[in-house]
């Protein structure tokens, strides 16, 4: 990784601060897209403790919000000369539905749309860089999903186990369309499931569901256990020619039947290009 530049959002915390330390001190560059000032300044000074030699920086976004998201996106394009690996990583979980100011249910905006729109404008600077990466965090939660496209910001049916599964699956076949996109150009993409992690998920909201989640969250994987996978389709030579697949413990798993519908994958992201503007 030495000499390689890291872009990765959702690295404050969690999986993503573990696997953005862990790549610093592998030698990478780490850019960090955080929302709260106070943590990405106290993870900026983590990845200087263990990758001493190498500029690592850090651009503000809020990632629910389409402007922020774009400023973000452009923003790096312009001012990182290469981009070797992209991980979006960063998540949420909410227990109500809550529409951004773009009129987006917040996890849809966040988990997915987050993934699309910087994707989209760090594309020509990874493909610029190639051979690159791009590595997308999901989870096992997509099984059982199925997208509505006629309902896709669930202003009909909200219910937050259901919204949060759905921007999974988002994210596994955004994947497999992105990769069938990028056949040949010399960077790859591919999503992962980092098992069940103790980490900062929901911790932001309340109620008795979320008492009883933190409650066995006391007995999930530690963040450093649930980083292994991110970190090597981030750095792994084992991956490097592999494309469009699903990860779990470091191997190539089957998603399920709806994260498999390429139909799906080319429609959402149309629909992710019109609610996106891009």
């Amino acid at each position: 990784m030495h000499g390689k530049t890291v872009v990765i959002t959702g690295g404050t915390s969690g999986i993503g601060e573990v696997a953005a330390v862990k790549l610093a001190a592998m030698g990478a560059r780490i850019v960090l897209v955080a929302r709260d000032h106070a943590r990405g300044e106290a993870t900026l000074a983590r990845l200087r403790a263990a990758g001493p030699g190498a500029p690592h920086r850090v651009f503000y976004a809020d990632l629910s919000l389409l402007g922020e998201m774009k400023q973000a996106g452009l923003e790096i394009a312009s001012e990182e000369p290469r981009i070797d690996v992209l991980i979006n990583n960063a998540g949420a979980l909410f227990t109500r539905r809550q529409e951004t100011k773009d009129g987006l249910e917040m996890t849809f905006a966040t988990n997915h749309l987050s993934y699309f729109v910087l994707t989209r404008l760090l594309l020509e600077k990874l493909k610029a860089s190639a051979p690159a990466r791009i590595v997308n965090t999901a989870s096992h939660a997509h099984r059982g999903a199925k997208l509505d496209f006629s309902d896709l910001q669930m202003v009909k049916s909200f219910r937050a186990p259901r919204a949060y599964g759905c921007s999974k699956l988002c994210n596994i076949l955004f994947t497999r369309e992105l990769a069938r996109r990028l056949a040949g150009s010399g960077v790859t993409a591919n999503s992962l499931h980092p098992g069940f992690v103790n980490t900062r998920l929901g911790d932001q909201n309340r109620g008795l569901g979320i008492h009883i989640f933190r409650f066995l969250k006391r007995r999930a994987l530690t963040p450093e256990a649930g980083a292994e996978t991110l970190i090597y389709l981030a750095s792994s030579d084992e991956p490097a020619a592999v494309s469009g697949q699903y990860f779990y413990k470091c191997h190539v798993v089957e998603p399920s039947k709806e994260a498999q519908d390429d139909g799906a994958a080319r429609r959402l992201w149309e629909e992710s290009e019109r609610l996106s503007g891009l």
